[in-house]
């Protein structure tokens, strides 16, 4: 379990405003968190470190004073109860394996993703390809195994090919042909008397994006009432802008709004995105990144 326990290291000086302290990173967990808080009032978190920063000099001495009256004899008494708790009602399934603690092996699924991030503890296993659950998870982890199992079985390749099949024979299969056909055509309507700003994160109905020119092109009404109803430019006319995905480097750096969108906004098609949303965003293409960086490393 050396592997789940809160992890601390000493950080350099924060760039923001110079003060010593140190990080703490631990597995997500709602009551953890809370609790977190509450024992460290100024701690925040920082994205670009991947950790809770504490202000202080003696922050690693009061870290580690914490982790231990925090962790002492509660992990193990959880996951004990968590194992009685499975070998009075276990759950029986082929997407789950059980060792030191439960192993999730699925073929891929989104649903199946975002449920087990839900599940406190839960944490991916490059290694296995599987996620790793801890004993002291399986009531959660039991909660929401009907939606991760029904989600994992219309993932296996037999169920996506005759979703597939049954897609293809549909009408509106060739509408969404046309809008993945308009997607990588990497262009945007924007309003010609409100253009976006360039090399800056942005939030559009498409998703985030960096535009990189506004080409002056006139959009075809055709064109963005089909495949961009959400834009509208009132007296002005509608022009083109090109645009590309922005990368993790440049999501962690963007600059969250403090408020979400009006309805002008939305209306102009482009805005600044709200932390949420950037949080989401970073998550992605951290996992996009690293899903390049090891098919690069098995072409190698």
């Amino acid at each position: 379990m050396a592997d789940e326990t809160v992890e601390f290291s000493v950080a350099q000086r924060d760039a923001a405003d110079g003060a010593p302290g140190a990080t703490a990173a631990f597995p997500y967990d709602r009551t953890t968190v809370e609790r977190f808080r509450e024992a460290f009032p100024r701690a925040r978190w920082r994205d670009d470190l991947g950790a809770w920063f504490v202000p202080g000099t003696r922050a690693e001495r009061r870290l580690k004073s914490w982790m231990s009256r925090e962790w002492s004899g509660v992990l193990a008494y959880a996951d004990e109860r968590g194992r009685d708790a499975f070998a009075f009602e276990p759950i029986t399934s082929p997407y789950l394996e059980v060792a030191d603690g439960f192993v999730v092996r699925t073929p891929y699924s989104r649903t199946v993703i975002a449920e087990l991030r839900e599940v406190p503890w839960a944490r991916w296993d490059p290694a296995l390809k599987a996620w790793r659950v801890p004993f002291r998870s399986f009531e959660e982890l039991r909660r929401r195994w009907p939606a991760i199992e029904g989600a994992a079985r219309l993932a296996e390749p037999e169920e996506r090919r005759k979703r597939a099949e049954g897609r293809k024979a549909s009408p509106e299969h060739g509408e969404r042909r046309a809008e993945a056909a308009e997607r990588r055509r990497r262009r945007y309507p924007v309003p010609e008397d409100a253009p976006p700003p360039l090399d800056r994160v942005l939030m559009t109905h498409v998703g985030c994006v960096v535009f990189e020119a506004v080409t002056g092109e006139l959009v075809e009404p055709v064109i963005a009432g089909r495949f961009y109803p959400g834009v509208t430019a009132g007296a002005a006319a509608l022009i083109w802008a090109a645009w590309r995905r922005p990368g993790h480097a440049e999501l962690i750096g963007a600059w969250p709004a403090r408020t979400p969108p009006g309805q002008s906004d939305l209306a102009r098609g482009w805005w600044q995105p709200t932390i949420e949303v950037l949080r989401e965003e970073r998550r992605r293409a951290a996992s996009l990144e690293r899903a390049r960086a090891t098919r690069r490393s098995k072409v190698r």
